[in-house]
């Protein structure tokens, strides 16, 4: 039972920045993980670890190493991001609205507040405090909203909410006195400031220029004079007055030494020789303003902007869902479009500049375009809403997930069905794999086509009905659906799509529904306390009925058909035999499921009895577990023979969510309610992440939600796939992944002094390619193994096959599989394949679910 978080799908993105490294990895924040999507191979990843609330800000070290994440709390996590592990944690006390690496990769800058603070960044050194703060900006009159780093890492460009950029240089030094280390202000904008950057000579690299942006839509360029040239003579005006606070040029200093050349030490210890009269010091230098534009002449508020110094390119997003790209210093517009009605919420180059990556936190909408083909690179979008049911195909190859926002997601497929007009409540597919059945509250069941990706037929009733269940037989000639509100079955031919049966009977709503996998029984379930068998072929109707002491919520056959399980509101789980009509045990699941107190809930979380209870069930493809989720945030796995618990899966440690927290603070408690739902937020909606998420999706309705749209953490949906290596489950945070990932595992009493690395090297020397493939298996080394396959040559490969123990073959059957979809040697790991399946055929054959993903 060795199963572990794989993979976060069908969660959107829901805003913070997302940044780009290594020119093709795109990382962005999802509810409190980081998800990490490789825009060359399509491929998305999302990292084991979590932080305690929803990200706000996200940046990565220009190596591509390490992430600095900050959530709402503003805890900071410091991950190295190969091996997907935190290294360091750090609590900041104010707000951050930003935070950049220097160029350099030495030094964090931290928005925090109307603090600007500098971190030495830890790396891999292990020390007691590895976080080291080195200096403390505090001359701002508001919240910083932006900063960003100059090329050589001496200089911060620093955006303020009152309408200020200041200009620092980063100076730890003696002379506090002759004004070093003092900001140099650029006035002028009359709106919040969204970014500043520094703009670079592409000749000598040297910094020439600062490009401000505020929310009104306008971009300010500034310039100082190099080499005593006169600003009159490029253009612009230059009327207005020196900033405060800023150095006049030429001053000398009180330690006697020319101004003209100083010597002092950096906030890094570092000793510089300066020329002021070259413009090395950028803060003594006398700025001016060259140029004033405004990118639109309409309401739009200015969102989200980047810069990118090597094509002296900017990017803008706008409030209205356009998206503008410019060449500077010439203001040209290159590309103007639209890519929805929603405000954009982060817009960022990657390494190269060809690529545009755009985010709208309101649409769940990350998208990565292209701006010289005009093309686009990545449209990820998942479920807006919550994911209501999966469902796995035969071969487990295939993922489809329905939610509340009408649409309907296959994993792998790269396809969304959207044809449905309310809710998607259940998902069914069918043995061949081609075909995916769905059911919905609007009324109607439907059939789709996974070649041609259409919707080929479509089950209705006389009267419109809701539908909450659906099941399909083995042969998959008879589709059966469960209503919500007339609480009957409906019973529809799949070749000519007619009405055969209602099936009348249950006085609730039909939330289970289910065929055995042996014969052609139907099981229901229903809130009128009872489980109901069905024989749909002979036309006896009612076979059987199984009573309850409460309502039933859902129910699930074993894979070989001998026992039906059944969650009921009590929290227990009862274990009928289907064929003698006997009930054979209960697990009571009350404790185990417990736990997470709502902020609204007046008791304990041990003395409430609310959500207590199993809504979805799922064996193992064994039979010898059972999976059992609720409104909870717990997974709980059981042995079925033992009636015991092996293990609890608690889905998420998300703070932002209601529910996590087992004991509440009194203090919170106010009498007019919970603090967490008392609305005092009093400023716009242009600053956080926090207000971006859920506030405007008509959860204010009367009666809608009790917690004015703050999720609360639940289980609705559990599948084990049919190999039995990985199972999914549908909850808030999204659909979470859990697989058996035995790669890194080897077993250590298999190893003796013998078994090396170096001995697998010696053996491959000396020709001997059986020994060495043997010895790489024990090793259970993936590039050993790969290793000594390719070096087999094609006359030894049947001997060679013939030779691995059954115990490795799994191992060597996952490796060709990797080989085949990388290596270009087809027709050699073919013959592979050949002999293998020749020699081990029976073996594979008896071991098929355990390889059937590799196969």
């Amino acid at each position: 039972m060795n199963y572990r978080f794989q993979n976060l799908l069908g969660a959107p993105y829901r805003g913070g920045n997302a940044v780009v490294v290594n020119n093709t990895l795109l990382i962005s924040p999802v509810g409190n993980r980081v998800s990490v999507t490789d825009l060359l191979k399509s491929e998305t990843i999302t990292l084991p670890c979590q932080a305690s609330t929803n990200l706000r800000r996200i940046a990565a070290s220009p190596d591509g190493l390490f992430l600095f994440t900050v959530d709402e709390n503003n805890r900071c996590l410091f991950i190295n991001l190969p091996r997907r592990a935190v290294l360091h944690r750090l609590s900041i006390k104010y707000p951050v609205a930003d935070a950049k690496f220097s160029p350099d990769g030495r030094f964090i800058a931290v928005a925090a507040g109307k603090l600007l603070q500098i971190w030495r960044s830890p790396g891999f050194k292990k020390e007691f405090f590895p976080f080291e703060l080195i200096k403390t900006f505090a001359d701002c009159n508001d919240r910083i909203t932006s900063l960003n780093w100059s090329p050589d890492s001496d200089y911060l460009v620093v955006g303020s909410k009152d309408l200020t950029v200041r200009l620092l240089y980063l100076n730890k030094g003696k002379n506090k006195k002759n004004g070093y280390g003092k900001p140099y202000l650029f006035l002028g904008h009359r709106d919040v400031i969204v970014g500043a950057f520094f703009g670079v000579d592409k000749k000598t690299n040297a910094v020439t220029k600062v490009y401000t942006l505020s929310r009104d839509g306008a971009i300010f360029t500034w310039g100082y004079n190099i080499n005593g040239a006169k600003l009159e003579d490029m253009g612009g005006d230059f009327s207005e007055p020196d900033s405060p606070g800023t150095p006049v040029q030429g001053q000398n200093g009180e330690d006697g030494n020319d101004a003209n050349l100083r010597k002092r030490k950096g906030f890094d210890g570092k000793v510089d020789e300066l020329d002021e009269e070259n413009g090395r010091y950028l803060h003594k230098m006398k700025w001016e303003l060259l140029k004033k534009n405004l990118f639109m002449q309409t309401p739009a508020k200015l969102t989200a902007c980047d810069y990118h110094k090597g094509l002296d390119m900017v990017v803008v997003g706008f409030s209205n869902g356009v998206f503008a790209l410019y060449q500077m210093p010439d203001f040209v517009c290159i590309h103007l479009l639209s890519i929805s009605r929603e405000k954009i919420t982060t817009a960022v180059f990657n390494g190269l500049g060809n690529w545009l990556t755009f985010g709208c936190a309101k649409l769940g909408q990350l998208l990565v375009w292209e701006w010289k083909s005009e093309s686009y690179i990545l449209k990820q979008q998942g479920h807006y809403f919550d994911v209501n049911c999966l469902a796995y195909s035969q071969d487990s190859q295939l993922l489809a997930t329905g939610a509340d926002d009408n649409k309907i997601k296959v994993k792998l497929l790269f396809v969304t069905f959207s044809e449905h007009t309310n809710a998607v409540t259940a998902l069914h597919f069918m043995a061949s794999n081609h075909c995916l059945l769905s059911a919905s509250l609007d009324g109607t069941v439907r059939a789709w086509d996974l070649f041609r990706y259409r919707n080929f037929r479509t089950f209705v009733t006389p009267t419109p009905k809701q539908f909450v269940s659906l099941a399909s037989d083995q042969s998959g000639e008879v589709i059966c659906a469960g209503t919500l509100d007339s609480f009957e079955i409906f019973v529809w031919s799949m070749k000519t799509g007619r009405l055969l049966d209602v099936l009348s009977g249950h006085e609730g709503p039909v939330h289970g529904l289910m065929f055995s996998p042996t014969n052609a029984i139907l099981a229901s379930s229903s809130w009128d306390n009872t489980v109901r068998l069905w024989d749909i072929f002979e036309g006896k109707g009612g076979v059987e009925k199984f009573d309850h002491t409460h309502d039933v919520l859902t129910l699930v056959y074993r894979p070989d058909g001998k026992q039906l399980a059944c969650s009921t509101l009590d929290g227990q789980i009862h274990f009928w035999d289907p064929l003698q009509g006997l009930e054979m045990f209960t697990i009571e699941g009350r404790r185990d499921i417990a736990g997470g107190r709502l902020m609204t809930d007046r008791r304990s979380a041990a003395n409430s009895s609310a959500g207590r209870c199993f809504t979805t069930l799922c064996y193992s493809a064994d039979g010898s577990y059972i999976l059992a989720g609720g409104s909870s945030k717990y997974i709980c796995m059981y042995d079925v023979a033992d009636q015991v618990l092996l293990r609890r899966f608690q889905i998420t440690h998300n703070l932002s969510l209601d529910g996590v927290l087992d004991f509440l603070n009194s203090k919170n408690m106010t009498e007019a309610g919970p603090l967490g739902l008392i609305d005092d937020y009093n400023s716009d909606t242009e600053e956080g992440v926090d207000k971006q998420t859920r506030d405007k999706l008509a959860y204010d309705l009367p009666g809608s939600m009790p917690n004015h749209g703050r999720p609360i953490v639940r289980t609705k949906c559990l599948r084990i796939a049919p190999t039995g290596r990985s199972w999914a489950a549908a909850t808030t945070e999204g659909v979470l992944l859990y697989s058996m990932d035995e790669s890194f595992i080897f077993d250590p009493t298999d190893l003796d002094m013998d078994v090396t690395p170096e001995a697998v090297d010696a053996a491959l020397k000396d020709g001997q390619t059986r020994r060495a493939l043997i010895l790489s298996l024990r090793l259970n080394e993936d590039t050993l193994i790969k290793k000594s396959i390719i070096a087999v040559t094609p006359a030894d490969i049947p001997a060679v096959a013939s030779s691995v123990p059954f115990r490795y073959l799994q191992r060597l059957v996952e490796a060709l599989a990797d080989l085949l979809d990388k290596c270009p040697h087809l027709e050699f790991l073919l013959q592979w394949c050949q002999e293998l399946c020749k020699a081990h055929g029976n073996s594979i054959q008896q071991n098929s679910r355990n390889l059937l993903p590799a196969l």
